[in-house]
C-alpha cells in the first residue's frame, strides 16, 4: 500500500493499527530486501526457535540434576566407596593440552593402576 503511493498514516487507519507498526513492517521489509542493516525474518524466526530450545535442554538439566540429587539422598551408598572416588579430570591430574585432556595419572588414587578412561582422558590403558 505504501509503494502504491498511500501514507503511513492513511494505511494506519484502513488496517485499524498503529503508525509505529506500518514503519516497524516497512523497515523488515527493507532489511529483508537486504536494503537495511539488520536480522532477516528467517533469521529472526530461527533464533527464537534455538533460544526456545535451549531453554527446554536447561530445564531438562535442571529435572534431571535434581533427579540425581534426590536419588542419592534416597539410595544409601555402598560400603567402601565414596563420591570423591569418582572418576574426574582432577583424579587423574589432567590439563589441557593442544585441545586434547591427556592423563597424567595412573590410578584412583596415587599408586593404584586402571583408574582413567582413554576414551575421556586420551592416553592408552
Amino acid at each position: 500500500m505504501l509503494k502504491a503511493g498511500r501514507t503511513v498514516a492513511q494505511v494506519a487507519h484502513d488496517l485499524q493499527i498503529s503508525d509505529q507498526t506500518i514503519y516497524t513492517w516497512r523497515r523488515q521489509s527493507l532489511v529483508d530486501a537486504g536494503q537495511e542493516p539488520g536480522l532477516t525474518s528467517v533469521e529472526k524466526a530461527e533464533l527464537a526457535s534455538a533460544r526456545r530450545r535451549i531453554a527446554e535442554l536447561e530445564t531438562e538439566l535442571a529435572i534431571h540434576r535434581r533427579a540425581t540429587e534426590l536419588l542419592e539422598e534416597a539410595v544409601p551408598q555402598k560400603p567402601g566407596s565414596s563420591r570423591s572416588r569418582r572418576w574426574s579430570r582432577r583424579d587423574c591430574r589432567s590439563r589441557q593440552r593442544a585441545g586434547s585432556w591427556r592423563c597424567l595419572g595412573r590410578g584412583s588414587t596415587p599408586g593404584e593402576a586402571g583408574h582413567h578412561r582413554p576414551a575421556r582422558c586420551g592416553t592408552p590403558g
